[in-house]
Parts: C-alpha cells; structure tokens; sequence
C-alpha cells in the first residue's frame, strides 16, 4: 500500500484519532510561519523575531513589540485550508478526538472544530494586565500603537511569548489525548520547538503519522511518514 492508502485504512479503522499540528498547517492559508526571515523582514526590524515576541522585550518595548506582531502574526482576511476542514469533518464524524496546535491563528476553530487545545494561546483572546478586561481581535487591529484599555491599563494577546511557560491545564489535556490515542497525526510541524515538541513522546500506540514537506527530526520514529502538503494530504477527507 502506497502510505495515502496506509493512512486511510488506520483513520477509516479508528474512532480515536488525535491530531498535533503545527505552522506549516497555516503556511497554505497564507500565514507565513514568523520565523523565516524574509528581505522585507530584515529591512523593518533591528531584532529577531525571538527576541522580539518574548516577555522581556514586551515588557520594556511595547511599541516595537506590537509593531511586528500586527504586521507578522495576525492575517484577518486567512480561512481554513483543507487540512482543518477535514479535521474538523473527521471530528464530526467521531473519529478525530482533539486537535492539539501550536498556532495562534484560531483557524480550526472557524473551520469547526470544537475540541482544540491551543498551546501557544490565540490572537483572538486579549486582555487587560491592569484590570483584566477581555478584548477580542478587532480591539488590537484598530488601535494606533499600545492597545490601551478604558482603564488605562496595557492589553496583552493571550499569546505565549518567549520566556513565558505554558499553560499547564492545556498541556495536562494534551498528553492526556496523546497518551490514550489510538492513531496519532503529526502535521505542519518539524518537532523543533520545546516543550511541545516533547508531546510525541507521551503516545503509546503504534500508528504514528507524520506529514510534512520536509524531513523531521522524528522520522525514525514513526510509523508512517508523508513528505508532502498536508492540505493536499487531508484533500481526500473532505
């Protein structure tokens, strides 16, 4: 069988599939993954874009902080590629228990799933570090410069930077699915970045699938490996 065919024998066969995925699950909706460091990125900003979205930078450059997060990790006009369609599907249909992604774009949700468990936070839940009024999207979309609150206080993408820990209920949640997991799907994610990256090593069963457009560092580990997109993977599921 060709690993299309295996892959479709083991979702058709299972009711407990979880899903982990990563940027490249994005990258087909026209989210760039922020890393890449394209000419434009270098001609704009004096800094990483570690350095820039982690606390300490936040916290004593706000201005320059929001700058880049409004111009590189917020994307109004993307909507859900086939890969969260067919998730979302997959869930409807009782086979797909969670999804579990390190994206922050809130795009499985618009495309209907409910089980998500968001790692790195959402650009769509914002609030006030003063009085910890909440704020949707549009409040940091339309505000010149520092979102400011009606209180005065700064408002905060409910968003995990660097140097900030993750959220220990989520993460709970997430092994709990990985570990109890029957068919485990890894896509759009090359299993570099810690502590989520570490996840994988929770799942106990023997059909784990990678997909991705370039090799991973977990290759020799799993049980079915597909280098190529993954929305033109999931296309056949929708």
């Amino acid at each position: 069988m060709t690993p299309q065919e295996t892959l479709r024998q083991w979702i058709d066969e299972s009711d407990n599939i979880v899903f982990f995925g990563g940027a490249g699950v994005s990258t087909e909706s026209g989210i760039p993954d922020f890393r890449s460091q394209d000419g434009l990125y270098n001609q704009q900003y004096k800094y990483p874009p570690e350095v820039i979205i982690s606390h300490s930078f936040y916290m004593h450059n706000p201005e320059e902080f929001y700058r880049f997060y409004k111009n590189k990790m917020i994307f109004t006009d993307a909507k859900p590629n086939a890969a969260h369609l067919a998730l979302a599907k997959l869930e409807q249909q009782g086979k797909l228990r969670a999804v579990i992604t390190q994206n922050i774009d809130g795009l499985h949700q618009m495309a209907g799933s409910r089980e998500v468990l968001e790692l790195h936070g959402s650009i769509h839940r914002n609030y006030c570090t003063r009085c910890h009024r909440p704020y949707g999207l549009e409040k940091i979309v339309s505000s010149p410069g520092v979102p400011k609150c009606s209180c005065g206080g700064t408002i905060k993408p409910d968003v995990v930077l660097y140097e900030e820990g993750l959220d220990q209920r989520t993460l709970q949640k997430s092994v709990s699915y990985i570990r109890h997991a029957d068919v485990l799907i890894i896509g759009g994610t090359s299993l570099t970045v810690y502590p989520a990256a570490g996840l994988i090593d929770y799942y106990q069963g023997h059909k784990l699938v990678l997909i991705n457009k370039s090799a991973t560092t977990r290759d020799a580990h799993a049980d079915l490996v597909i280098n190529d997109p993954i929305g033109e993977v999931f296309q056949a599921y929708l």
